[in-house]
């Protein structure tokens, strides 16, 4: 049996194409949902036409605060205590875990209580940064040390697991590739409201800028510097559109006639406006894989990345220095790059290499 516990949207993202091409091949698998983010999760299920969860540990708000961090873990561990028989039916197989969240690290605990083996997809990515991007660091490094089976997307990924036991697999890119591909063949039915002038893209939600009043001043005078030169479209995530409420910023963005707010948009919708846009300035370790994968140029609104993907040819880390992101500004269209969305497969990398590793019973209407 192949169980797959995940609880953010970024997570649901990377792990749909895997659970949608078992889906199209018929093979059983159990959905296990920790509920970290609640928000447009059953939107994203229905962009990749991914199956309900058969559990769901948590449910109401999304977990973005450190108090309610804590009581949640607390809960989903008694509950994977207590349920343990009712979640893992099938006590032989393989528990698939993804990236970099606390989700990430519940998984891989809850596949130990039950005596699985625990395959961690996206491994091997590192900032040798504890404190950029902090907490993903200390919880990626705690995750491999949970770790039996380690699908790493690029061989720098491999590398950075030397002197951890376990199986690498490199799947040559992260599955985000495959997400993107089969998003790009659904254009066509996303309404994303394209503005018919030129623009930007804006997104920033991480915990290292959106936690301190200082530091996400510091991220909303980046945006301002953009706007100065090119119309910026900045999708706000719920929890960012919390904290300028809460550090008294929100008026200064609203009232900006550069910058217009875009509510935060189901997958489709958002990587369509980002095909259309000139650039993108983002935080998201995401949103600079698939800047990669498309060739689009991609400011990073960090001080270092964990991603080797399109540094130094279609990203760059702005590292919060004003010249850089003036420099970037004057020369984004050399930073166009070429498609990589004719690649191999790495979903189908990695489900070659779990049924290899097991046999798993075929289902019908799964």
């Amino acid at each position: 049996m192949i169980y797959v516990i995940l609880g953010t949207k970024a997570q649901l993202i990377k792990m749909a194409p895997i659970m949608a091409l078992m889906q199209e091949r018929g093979i059983d698998y159990r959905f296990i949902f920790t509920g970290q983010h609640q928000e447009t999760i059953d939107a994203l299920r229905d962009n990749f036409s991914v199956k309900p969860p058969d559990i769901i540990l948590h449910t109401g708000r999304d977990i973005t605060s450190i108090p309610a961090m804590l009581w949640w873990v607390i809960k989903i561990v008694v509950a994977t205590l207590r349920k343990r028989r009712e979640m893992f039916p099938i006590r032989t197989g393989v528990v698939l875990i993804h990236g970099d969240t606390f989700s990430t690290l519940l998984g891989a605990i809850m596949g130990k209580l039950a005596g699985l083996k625990i395959a961690h997809v996206e491994s091997g990515l590192r900032s040798f940064n504890i404190f950029h991007p902090f907490p993903e660091e200390l919880t990626r490094l705690a995750t491999f040390y949970l770790s039996d089976i380690y699908f790493c997307p690029g061989r720098w990924a491999v590398n950075n697991l030397a002197g951890i036991r376990g199986l690498k697999i490199d799947t040559g890119f992260n599955t985000l590739l495959d997400a993107v591909r089969l998003m790009r063949e659904q254009f066509h039915r996303a309404n994303a409201e394209i503005p018919n002038y030129p623009y930007c893209v804006v997104s920033t939600h991480r915990f290292e800028n959106i936690f301190s009043a200082s530091r996400l001043k510091r991220v909303i005078a980046l945006v301002e510097q953009i706007a100065v030169q090119y119309r910026v479209l900045f999708v706000l995530h719920p929890v960012t559109s919390r904290k300028l409420e809460q550090f008294g910023l929100m008026a200064r963005v609203k009232n900006n006639p550069r910058i217009e707010l875009r509510p935060r948009y189901d997958y489709i919708k958002f990587l369509k406006l980002v095909s259309g846009a000139q650039f993108l300035a983002t935080d998201g370790g995401s949103n600079q894989e698939e800047c990669a994968y498309l060739g689009k140029p991609c400011l990073l609104l960090r001080g270092a990345t964990e991603r080797q993907e399109g540094l130094g040819y279609n990203v760059i880390i702005s590292k919060y220095d004003s010249n850089v992101v003036s420099n970037f500004l004057q020369g984004y269209s050399s930073f166009v790059g070429q498609s990589l969305l004719k690649a191999e497969s790495p979903s189908q990398i990695i489900l070659d290499h779990l049924l290899m590793m097991d046999s798993h019973p075929k289902v019908a209407n799964v």
